[in-house]
């Protein structure tokens, strides 16, 4: 059956174009092991480093002595703070305007912060040559609670700062302060709660945790001395970023430096940064002209790389007496560890946490948020969701229920009453943000009439009742959350890197046979572009999916972007693709009205080519016309079928969700069971069901590590207590419960296909569901907030002090 014959569905169905639930092309490799890692990469020649690593967390360094390990067989150099000193590359400017030290300079911050690089003829003697080298340490006093960082006598942790009273984003109160931000109406707010009804007041922590992807970062460097060009392998969310980064610091130019990010193994955040481990294997290839590979181990990992999380969020909340809110005030304390390394937008130090108002019509807010010092590693990533929104979603959502328990409302009952209504989008947020799109109450009933809200609640009534009789010892929680994440950064009004504005990029190219090759500024690290990609093109230019190759991570030929995180791939990377598209259909239009000698208006778009409006049987399809372009073009056009977009967009989007998590709770072991968890979500336009369906069970199986045992915890000292899996919670399948996945659609009005992005979400939104079900259960005994991590033992300590 040829084109011509088949009906408009069987042609749309042959695309596999948006909506289509497409298979992944990616699984085809990583399913048969052939999937392309750094590590998997050798060279001629190759040589490996290693890092000696501290073992204090703050500490003089006195002394270095390597005499032992340079004398050892098989090593080639050993780098200290000393030799990167004539390079001026021991210390690197991060993405939050502070500088790094890349190797120790006099003293260290945090344990197991690099003091040495060793660069050996293989990983086998680097290891055997870092035991051999001596450091001398002077302990210093440690600080790792944030709380303690800006007392009056507090040990200065930056002393190469001592004495600044300004930073990178204005004014420093203390020596272990690193910014104030604030935005909102102050003295509005401070009316609202004095004239309100009913006030709430709570700290609500969350905790530190870690991205812990697949492949841990990972770098290979070569440099060649005669033409005088850098080439570099690496887990790299955002490549021409490094590429840019490593042209400042190293003075190559950035035309002769190529880098290249194969298959990175997840990223969840921890791979947008630049490490020390990608410095100093820059600087050992150039010094020894062969390439030289660095892989870290899961406990530096875990231990040095960016941490997430970590902020302790005062909460207020002001209401009438009938629930609703009139005000909203937080404060944050955020601890950035040793430097501030947060991967965050330049303009933005505490990222977008003023998405805090969440999805409710709050009339005046205030917040502010100081970023503190600690010796702890540094870091901050948006692990999962875009910028600090997954702090601001459970900051918000706790909240919630915490001013329901006071009301004695329902928590759904609450959030129905304060929602943002339909016909109030664009909605200007009282801290700052315009949303797109939204319809909350419609989501919102949906979930509750999907789960049998009410009957839960009924029965949860028994067992309370029953459980006070004496009858059972299991207890019952159901956990509301419901989010508005802001994501797609961004805009340049609002967003850049380093000075660079946050736009992405796509490149398509048409053969004259009519298959499709398109390369893009971002970097996939599990998201399935290779997949949903070739579906934004296929409906867009009528070629079907399986015709086309995507190519992403190569500077060298792929136009400059950003990079993916913070959930913006679909938001701009996939709108730049759209946009590319149709710049490539506007002239194919031309050269169908040519080779139909018609006019082009007479011409309209028919899924897979353009047909002579009232006469459809005189018709052009993509194929034909991408033949024509190259062998016949009109006179005066060009030959050929390509475009480039690069897509600043204008706004960000901002999906949204409504999760429900029903929980089972054993007071005597603390075993925490989730009987069912329900996620809905709104990201605009569908363009892979499947693969969105993946993207939320992975998120949500991140959300339940996260909320119910995930930490990096440290004792007094600053000994990291929490660097291996044997004491990280990574959740398998056993421990991993069912997920119940719904939508509704509710397109962005100024994205090009109206979708809003949805990796983040399950993250974002599932993290308060879990903390509020395990809250709500123990509400009918008397608690009103239960920090995360909400673990066996941490649960059957609440049980126990509550009496239970």
């Amino acid at each position: 059956m040829n084109d011509m014959t088949q009906t408009k569905e069987q042609r749309e169905a042959r695309l596999e174009g948006i909506g289509c639930k497409r298979k992944r092309v990616e699984d085809i490799r990583f399913t048969q092991g052939k999937g392309n890692y750094v590590d998997d990469i050798k060279l001629a020649g190759m040589l490996h480093g290693d890092f000696v690593r501290s073992q204090y967390a703050h500490a003089k360094i006195k002394k270095i002595d390597a005499s032992r390990a340079k004398a050892l067989p098989g090593v080639i150099a050993v780098i200290t703070a000393e030799e990167l000193k004539p390079l001026g590359l021991h210390w690197m400017p991060t993405l939050a305007g502070d500088v790094q030290a890349v190797l120790a300079d006099g003293r260290v911050s945090f344990q197991n912060q690099e003091i040495a690089f060793v660069v050996a003829e293989n990983r086998y003697i680097t290891d055997d040559a870092i035991q051999l080298i001596d450091v001398e340490y002077e302990e210093l006093p440690v600080i790792v609670d944030p709380f303690q960082s800006m007392a009056p006598n507090a040990p200065v942790l930056r002393p190469d700062l001592e004495g600044k009273t300004v930073g990178a984003h204005g004014a420093r109160k203390h020596h272990n302060h690193i910014f104030e931000w604030a935005v909102g109406d102050k003295e509005a707010t401070d009316i609202a709660f004095s004239k309100a009804d009913v006030t709430v007041k709570e700290m609500i922590s969350y905790h530190r945790t870690h991205p812990s992807p697949l492949e841990t970062c990972q770098c290979l460097a070569s440099f060649d001395k005669i033409k005088g060009e850098l080439t570099v392998y690496g887990t790299f969310q955002a490549p021409h970023v490094i590429r840019t980064v490593a042209s400042l610091l190293s003075k190559i130019p950035e035309h002769k430096i190529h880098v290249i990010a194969p298959d990175i193994g997840g990223g969840f955040g921890n791979k947008v940064g630049a490490y020390a481990g990608y410095i100093c294997s820059i600087v050992a290839s150039i010094v020894t002209g062969l390439p030289v590979k660095w892989v870290e181990d899961r406990i530096e990992n875990l231990s040095t790389t960016s941490f997430a999380r970590d902020y302790h969020m005062t909460t207020e909340i002001a209401a009438t007496k009938d629930g609703k809110v009139t005000g909203l005030r937080v404060h944050v304390l955020a601890d950035h560890g040793a430097f501030d390394a947060c991967a965050d937008p330049s303009k933005w130090p505490a990222g977008f946490f003023n998405i805090v108002t969440g999805s409710y019509d709050f009339p005046v807010a205030h917040l502010a948020v100081d970023g503190v010092y600690t010796n702890k590693a540094p870091g901050g990533v948006a692990y999962r969701c875009s910028f600090r929104v997954t702090e601001a979603a459970y900051c918000i959502e706790r909240g919630m229920d915490i001013l329901a328990q006071k009301l004695g409302m329902d928590p759904a009952d609450l959030r129905m009453k304060n929602f943002v209504r339909r016909d109030q989008f664009p909605y200007q947020s009282a801290l700052g943000w315009e949303y797109d799109s939204g319809d909350y109450h419609l989501a919102m009933q949906k979930a509750m009439d999907t789960i049998g809200y009410r009957e839960l609640r009924k029965e949860q009534k028994a067992k309370q009742e029953a459980f006070k009789r004496g009858e059972t010892r299991e207890i019952m929680g159901i956990g509301i959350s419901f989010f508005t994440e802001i994501v797609g950064a961004g805009p340049s009004k609002n967003c850049d890197i380093l000075g660079v504005a946050m736009f992405d990029s796509a490149e398509i190219r048409i053969h004259p046979t009519g298959s499709i090759i398109a390369r893009m500024g971002s970097k996939s690290q599990g998201q399935g572009h290779e997949t949903t990609w070739a579906q934004i093109i296929a409906t867009e230019l009528g070629i079907p999916a399986d015709d086309i190759m995507i190519e992403e991570g190569n500077t060298d030929t792929a136009p400059y972007g950003l990079g993916t995180y913070g959930s913006r791939s679909t938001p701009v990377a996939g709108a730049a693709i759209a946009m590319a598209a149709r710049k490539i259909k506007n002239k194919a239009q031309m050269i169908a009205a040519h080779l139909l000698e018609v006019s082009e208006y007479d011409l309209e778009w028919d899924v897979d080519g353009f047909r002579v409006k009232g006469n459809p049987e005189r018709a052009k399809t993509m194929k034909e016309i991408a033949w024509a372009s190259y062998n016949a073009p009109p006179p005066g056009l060009e030959p050929g079928l390509e475009a480039v977009n690069y897509y600043d967009p204008p706004n960000m989007t901002y999906p949204f969700g409504a999760y429900f998590c029903v929980m089972d709770i054993d007071v005597d072991t603390g075993v925490a069971k989730t009987r069912r968890f329900y996620a809905l979500d709104d990201c605009g336009t569908r363009i892979n069901p499947m693969i969105i369906e993946g993207q939320v069970h992975g998120g949500l199986t991140e959300a339940f590590a996260i909320a119910m045992g995930q930490e990096i915890k440290y004792d007094a000292m600053g000994n990291v207590t929490g660097a291996s899996f044997m004491d990280f919670f990574l959740p398998t399948a056993v421990e991993t419960p069912k997920w119940e996945t719904d939508f509704t659609v509710t397109p962005s009005p100024h994205h090009p296909i109206g979708a809003k992005g949805v990796g983040e979400s399950p993250n974002v939104g599932g993290v308060p569901a879990f903390s509020n079900a395990v809250n709500d259960a123990f509400q009918f005994l008397g608690s009103t907030h239960i920090q995360m991590p909400h673990d066996a033992w941490r649960i059957w300590e609440t049980a126990r002090k509550l009496g239970a």
